[in-house]
């Protein structure tokens, strides 16, 4: 694919992604799968150990030392990093079964 077609799909894209997010506010589909989510990361141990990363920074730097915009900078990599595949794959199968019944609707 030539880059002067990727720059023709990114618009493209950005429109899909757009419709579908609104789709999902408008049903609550997206407050159900951000609710799955939290539910999830916390079976898993995710929340838990963000907040052991979290405290480890604290104790390292010092609290004086640290503000929260620090902490969100370091953690939110990490925190992305970690989220097992398996929840992934679970949202996304959750998304594709959304979009699917929405298709036919």
């Amino acid at each position: 694919m030539s880059s002067t077609e990727d720059q023709d799909r990114k618009p493209a894209d950005m429109k899909m992604k757009q419709a579908i997010d609104q789709k999902l506010i408008e049903t609550g589909e997206k407050e159900r799968l951000k609710e799955l989510l939290r539910t999830r990361l916390i079976e898993c141990g995710w929340q838990d150990q963000l907040k052991f990363h979290c405290k480890d920074i604290l104790k390292k730097r010092g609290l004086e030392n640290v503000t929260v915009d620090d902490l969100v900078q370091e953690l939110t990599p990490i925190g992305r990093s970690s989220v097992p595949d398996s929840i992934k794959r679970e949202l996304l199968q959750r998304i594709r079964a959304f979009l699917a019944q929405e298709n036919h609707t």
